[in-house]
């Protein structure tokens, strides 16, 4: 049986009518008098028109097709097509300015880029001179080249055989301490994580989900797209985060996906009510970590628990609060069934297991789920897995005396002071806890005495707040080894397109603190 991931989830479509993008909110629970849908039988021949275009355009089974494309139905549509002829999606940041683009596609070589048609005349040239076969364009409201094309090719199509390996998707990292490495994730990588999450999750054709995520990161692409797919289920989908038409349609929506970003603006919203969640059964936040006070928040004030995971572009889902169980705040819970995870030490690989709960090292995954390597860079793949096949991960972290993960912060973001390793997330926590702290990020900046100086970056909802009552309440709480050395205040902590800090920018802002004070 073929493993290629349209021909897998078509399998399980819900036959006749059944919903699969709603575009504007419904009016009712049941969708009786309901707004404009896409059903699954349009998705079969939209992606069908599509596929059989790619394949008039010279598109083969293992070829690239880059897109960087405003969110729109087409552009999902256009991903799942990619699928359907065995080709590899290629989806990009639509803020990608032209000279990042040109690096993109230089490296991955795709036969066919999709961009943004107002953006068209400066993109097609670089295209072309990276030697790329073909340009179309795509707007925001679905129209454009493609589209038009698309509409002259028949709806069915003979979905191209992939096996478990082939590759299905190429999605670039974030290239925060050097160039964006192309994670190659395959047929079998999608379809493991997202079947075991529909299962984890109890998602069945009965879910309505709010789709508010971007659709060129593996959270919005993979695990809300995916899953939804595998369930037969449905979506509200929606362009971009608006607290307040989250809270419009979150009466007909029964699951929200979201990063932290989305639970604190849904909190500021006055209509944001325990009446108005009433009828969700599941609130999922990741790619970045939530604070324990806004979990608490949001608990006290719709009764639902919020319930956090932890995965990364190059390994799909790995951990998971329970849905049906304790969800602990500040934890992203347990492995999913089929997927290892360890804490080892960061040089040696030594698994921790037999040390004490709480103790700190590198987490290390395997299973179905991880990525076959990056594009092209077989000594980067080499070194970031170990000889019995566990990916290193990067993130530090640690297990409690249950099992439940705890991430303590990227590896790179380790402070060492005098000496002592300093976890930012064990200060975060503590920061956030203060009254008047909205949220902090926690850096080290050069220090001639001590290597490195710890600084906590301070985004305050009381303009009161200073940095001597800050550090009054923390020297209390932490070894003096661990307490910053400054607080700083900024109006915003900066964030990229799925809510994580920037910590880099706040280490090149903030990185000569200590430069003419100890």
């Amino acid at each position: 049986m073929s493993s290629n991931l349209f021909s897998v989830f078509r399998v399980g479509f819900p036959p006749g009518q059944q919903p699969f993008l709603h575009l504007e909110p419904a009016d009712s629970r049941d969708g009786s008098r309901g707004s404009p849908a896409l059903t699954y039988d349009d998705l079969s021949v939209a992606t069908g028109r599509l596929a059989n275009l790619l394949v008039d355009l010279g598109v083969r089974p293992g070829d690239r097709v880059a897109t960087q494309v405003e969110k729109s139905p087409l552009a999902l549509m256009l991903y799942l097509a990619t699928a359907r002829v065995g080709a590899v999606h290629l989806p990009l940041n639509p803020a990608y300015t032209a000279a990042e683009v040109r690096y993109f596609l230089e490296d991955a070589e795709p036969v066919l880029f999709v961009c943004d048609a107002a953006q068209q005349g400066v993109l097609a040239p670089l295209a072309a001179a990276c030697g790329v076969a073909k340009v179309l364009g795509l707007r925001a409201d679905g129209t454009g080249e493609i589209a038009d094309l698309a509409a002259r090719h028949a709806a069915e199509f003979a979905d191209v055989p992939r096996e478990p390996g082939d590759l299905a998707a190429i999605l670039y990292t974030s290239g925060t301490t050097g160039r964006s490495k192309g994670a190659m994730l395959t047929h079998g990588n999608l379809l493991s994580n997202c079947q075991t999450l529909r299962d984890l999750w109890q998602f069945t054709q009965r879910d309505r989900l709010l789709h508010a995520l971007p659709i060129f990161h593996t959270h919005g692409l993979f695990v809300a797209t995916n899953v939804t797919l595998a369930a037969g289920a449905s979506m509200d989908f929606m362009s971009r985060l608006d607290a307040a038409e989250l809270v419009r349609r979150m009466p007909s929506a029964t699951v929200l996906m979201g990063v932290p970003t989305f639970y604190t603006r849904l909190l500021a919203e006055p209509g944001f009510t325990r009446e108005v969640a009433a009828g969700m059964r599941l609130f999922i936040s990741g790619s970045a970590p939530l604070s324990a006070e806004t979990h608490r928040e949001f608990s006290a004030r719709t009764g639902h628990a919020i319930l956090e995971r932890y995965g990364m572009t190059e390994t799909n889902m790995n951990t998971s609060n329970p849905y049906a169980g304790k969800r602990v705040p500040g934890s992203v819970g347990l492995p999913l069934p089929g997927v290892g995870v360890r804490i080892a030490d960061p040089e040696t690989g030594r698994d921790l297991a037999d040390e004490a709960p709480g103790t700190v090292g590198v987490i290390e995954v395997r299973g179905p789920n991880v990525f076959k390597g990056y594009w092209r860079n077989p000594e980067k793949t080499a070194a970031e897995f170990r000889p019995d096949g566990f990916f290193i991960t990067g993130d530090l972290g640690y297990r409690d005396a249950a099992g439940y993960v705890f991430i303590s912060g990227r590896a790179r973001d380790l402070v060492i002071s005098g000496g002592f390793n300093i976890y930012p997330a064990e200060l975060e926590n503590l920061l956030d806890a203060i009254p008047g702290v909205a949220e902090s990020a926690v850096i080290g900046a050069p220090h001639p005495d001590l290597g490195e100086g710890v600084v906590a970056v301070v985004q305050a909802r009381d303009a009161r707040l200073d940095e001597a009552t800050v550090l009054a309440v923390l020297s209390g709480q932490l070894a003096r080894y661990k307490q910053p050395r400054r607080v700083v205040f900024v109006p915003e902590l900066p964030r990229n397109t799925m809510g994580k800090v920037q910590k880099n920018r706040l280490r090149e802002q903030f990185g000569g603190l200590f430069q003419t004070s100890v």
